[in-house]
């Protein structure tokens, strides 16, 4: 049986909103898709610590390696975050994510079987990644204009918080379980008589292509309003983006608003880039240990999550942005100086709870501020960041790590954050006052 959508703006019958936290959940639309998505990024998060692993075993611990993944990926999302917007725009989001979630489930599988047999090379890694990306460039925007089609306006900020917790929250479970898994997977590989660590790599890849079935399911029961207008549908793919990108240049706040976040994502080292580097060259940790480094992050984006969500309907959303910047930047310094795991654990916890009042806000004022038919277009627009800005930023990054080492490069990262924030919050009053 398909289920059915509530009217916008109004709780399905016998849902009373107990919690403010989690109220988008009474959406039962919304619920169904956000608790799958949870199941197939704690898997996601496992394939991105042990492909990092992978990397950095098959390349003699190379971070310039890592930083060209990061590239690969970023390429792709160069190319086609644009197409895969205005695509979202044009035809059924749930048919598209469908395919999309279909093809991202087979990637993870091929890896998976080329680790477990031994054939994996780095130029293999490299490829997987363009192609992951590419299929990205598609899921991601469509994910996003979707949400506003499940629950009301009023309830977008929290849904967005909530849908926050999927894949950065997951980010808590994924990688302490990669760890052990790894870990145990290799042993047992080891008992065999096979490779134990490709073993454990293998395992990760092939539990994420698993993870993605709970997804599809839900995705085929679905269904959503087709929200675009038809003259929208028929206009030329090239006129229809530069339409979006115009309609977003000409407001008083999303350029800038756009620049803090791209500031950030490019210039901020991803810690798929920096916490393999560190826990091996400055911590001196375990696999299970890095996972540990990896969950404290994403406990944090949970709380920050959490945080926002309560809040319900913020005035000052540029404060909320610009504080969450700062307290971001200042993290992720303290974390460049600090030797001692405890201490790591610490700053990488509260990393994550600002990264999420970062990119909540910055999310809600982009699916607020343009019309309803734009939204996939202009969410292609933080695809492309996330995607695609922060993997591009990786590269100079990882080649800086090997030729200044990481603490160094993460202190140059955060000072030019920080230095930026101060600029949008001393000179720009129509970011730093937006409702």
């Amino acid at each position: 049986m398909t289920t059915t959508l509530p009217q916008q703006g109004t709780p399905p019958s016998g849902s009373p909103a107990r919690f403010k936290t989690f109220r988008a959940l009474r959406y039962r639309n919304f619920r169904l898709l956000w608790i799958s998505l949870i199941v197939s990024s704690v898997g996601t998060w496992m394939q991105i610590v042990a492909q990092s692993l992978l990397v950095l075993a098959i390349t003699n611990h190379s971070a310039f390696a890592l930083g060209t993944v990061s590239l690969a990926q970023a390429s792709s999302f160069f190319i086609f975050a644009f197409i895969g917007g205005s695509v979202a725009d044009r035809i059924d989001k749930r048919r598209l994510l469908l395919f999309t979630q279909t093809l991202s489930m087979l990637l993870a599988a091929l890896l998976g079987v080329l680790t477990l047999t031994g054939q994996i090379q780095f130029w293999m890694v490299v490829v997987i990644a363009f192609c992951s990306g590419t299929v990205l460039s598609f899921d991601q925007p469509t994910r996003s204009a979707l949400i506003p089609t499940l629950v009301p306006r009023e309830d977008l900020m929290n849904a967005i918080s909530l849908q926050s917790i999927v894949f950065n929250g997951s980010a808590f479970i994924g990688p302490a379980l990669a760890g052990i898994m790894i870990g145990v997977l290799a042993q047992a590989g080891h008992a065999l008589g096979l490779h134990g660590p490709l073993i454990g790599y293998a395992g990760n890849f092939l539990l994420n292509a698993v993870s993605f079935l709970g997804v599809l399911v839900v995705l085929f029961l679905l269904q959503v309003p087709h929200d675009a207008e038809a003259s929208e549908r028929r206009a030329p793919l090239l006129n229809s983006i530069k339409s979006s990108l115009s309609t977003v240049r000409r407001d008083s706040v999303l350029p800038w608003v756009l620049s803090g976040y791209g500031i950030m994502l490019f210039f901020g080292p991803s810690t798929s880039l920096i916490l393999p580097i560190f826990a091996t060259q400055i911590l001196h940790l375990t696999d299970a240990q890095l996972g540990l480094l990896f969950s404290a992050s994403g406990l944090g984006t949970i709380l920050g999550a959490l945080m926002v969500a309560s809040l319900g309907e913020v005035k000052k959303k540029g404060w909320l942005m610009l504080g969450s910047l700062l307290i971001w930047a200042s993290a992720l310094l303290l974390f460049a100086f600090s030797t001692v795991f405890w201490l790591s654990l610490l700053t990488l916890l509260i990393f994550g709870i600002a990264q999420n009042g970062v990119g909540a806000t910055t999310i809600t004022l982009m699916q607020t501020r343009v019309p309803p038919q734009m939204r996939g277009r202009v969410m292609s627009l933080n695809t492309l960041m996330i995607m695609g800005i922060r993997p591009l930023g990786d590269f100079p990054a990882g080649a800086a790590i090997g030729l200044i080492g990481g603490p160094l490069t993460v202190c140059i990262s955060s000072l030019i954050i920080g230095g930026y924030t101060l600029f949008l919050l001393l000179t720009r009053p129509t970011v730093r006052d937006v409702v």
